[in-house]
């Protein structure tokens, strides 16, 4: 399997650009906003040490990126693939978090779609852990056509065991689905 974990992916609205060293302030200043992070279940990660350490992960996963509005080239938030695994034909998408600013105005969809359409050339299913008091991303993923598939706890990097929803999108609906 070629699957590139860290393609530039693109589309009208957004850049989705491999994660580098360099891009920890810019992401920083969108990921310091405590609201953001208020259903996660890491609901300090607006602090800097705490960011620092899910920055770290994020670049060691060599699946991360920082994602751009095209227009104004403001960063717009970040996303990765992980957990390749090429027995079940799967990859989970994840530790997605969008700046407030751009909430409610097609960023998530945008980046999802151009993650999933990327996945699905290589797997069959694209996995999703959500935090479970996160409804907001429940509620996002859900309308992308993932279904919740099980229940389990999640100890993100360096961080304790979280409990989590796992949802599932599957290539054949995915491909079917009416854009």
């Amino acid at each position: 399997m070629n699957f590139d974990l860290q393609p530039t992916l693109e589309n009208d609205l957004i850049k989705v650009v491999p994660l580098k060293e360099s891009d920890f302030e810019a992401l920083f200043a969108v990921a310091s906003d405590p609201l953001i992070w208020e259903q996660h279940p890491n609901k300090d990660r607006y602090k800097k040490e705490v960011f620092g350490n899910f920055f770290k992960g994020a670049i060691e996963s060599k699946g991360a990126f920082i994602v751009y509005e095209k227009e104004t080239n403001k960063v717009v938030g970040s996303s990765r693939y992980y957990e390749l695994d090429e027995t079940e034909h799967s990859v989970a998408v994840g530790y997605t978090f969008i700046s407030r600013e751009f909430w409610g105005k097609g960023h998530n969809k945008a980046l999802k779609t151009l993650m999933f359409d990327h996945a699905f050339q290589f797997v069959d299913k694209v996995i999703l852990h959500i935090g479970a008091t996160n409804f907001r991303s429940q509620k996002a993923t859900e309308k992308l056509g993932a279904v919740k598939i099980a229940e389990l706890e999640v100890a993100y990097y360096g961080e304790p065991l979280k409990w989590n929803f796992v949802y599932q999108a599957d290539k054949e609906k995915w491909l079917n689905r009416a854009s």
